[in-house]
């Protein structure tokens, strides 16, 4: 399959047409609307600074089904412990920051894609996970949510089970909301080990037509989950 050179036209060619890597185009920029529209389409950019904007929709996708969350005996017995309080969308640009810092000499979580994303989060579109012991934040996540699908871009931690925590604290969160599922992009065994599989693209982009149905919670997510 060739990659496609987008133009200043906010389209996409459809996902289906993305190269055996899952390489679909280049170009184009991170506009908030061109970033929603890639997200509704099972899109989403990864890139470096020394490349253009690349943007991807892999075949099969790696999913996380919140119900299907998986949280270990270990991780049972830590959370009796009550060491971590965690929050929501509060700390924002802390986590995006702490996620880019920790990947120094590995991270696609370039300048504009943080301008982009914090705009996103401003906007009501892209949410954090904030973790903290005491009053240091120790671990997060964060990502992008349309309709009832969450769409996850990165995570850390610099304390044991932390970043474990927040996915596990989220996935229970969109539990209550009847959230359809969460998206994890690509295969890592960390994410196997707590639920997370690998689904055809096709079955991926059906549960977006479904979710394109169902209300997006835009705004700060602490009003609807607290």
């Amino acid at each position: 399959m060739p990659i496609f050179q987008l133009t200043d036209d906010i389209i996409f060619p459809h996902p289906s047409l993305a190269n055996e890597d899952g390489i679909l185009a280049i170009g184009g920029d991170l506009s908030v609307e061109r970033l929603l529209l890639a997200y509704a389409n099972g899109i989403f950019p990864w890139y470096t600074d020394e490349q253009p904007i690349i943007w991807w929709s892999p075949d099969p996708r790696f999913v996380l089904y919140p119900k299907d969350i998986k949280i270990s005996k270990s991780m049972k017995k830590f959370f009796k412990k009550n060491l971590y309080k965690v929050t929501l969308d509060t700390s924002f640009e802390k986590v995006i920051s702490m996620c880019a810092d920790l990947r120094v000499n590995d991270t696609w979580i370039t300048a504009e894609m943080m301008e982009s994303y914090i705009m996103l989060h401003k906007l009501g579109f892209a949410h954090s996970v904030e973790v903290w012991y005491e009053n240091s934040l120790v671990g997060g996540l964060y990502g992008v949510s349309l309709g009832n699908c969450f769409f996850g871009e990165s995570m850390f931690s610099t304390m044991d089970n932390a970043s474990k925590t927040a996915l596990i604290f989220l996935s229970e969160k969109l539990m209550e909301k009847d959230f359809l599922l969460i998206d994890c992009q690509v295969y890592t065994k960390h994410l196997e080990s707590m639920g997370a599989l690998n689904i055809p693209r096709d079955h991926f982009l059906k549960h977006l037509k479904v979710s394109a149905g169902k209300k997006t919670l835009i705004g700060n997510w602490s009003k609807y989950f607290f």
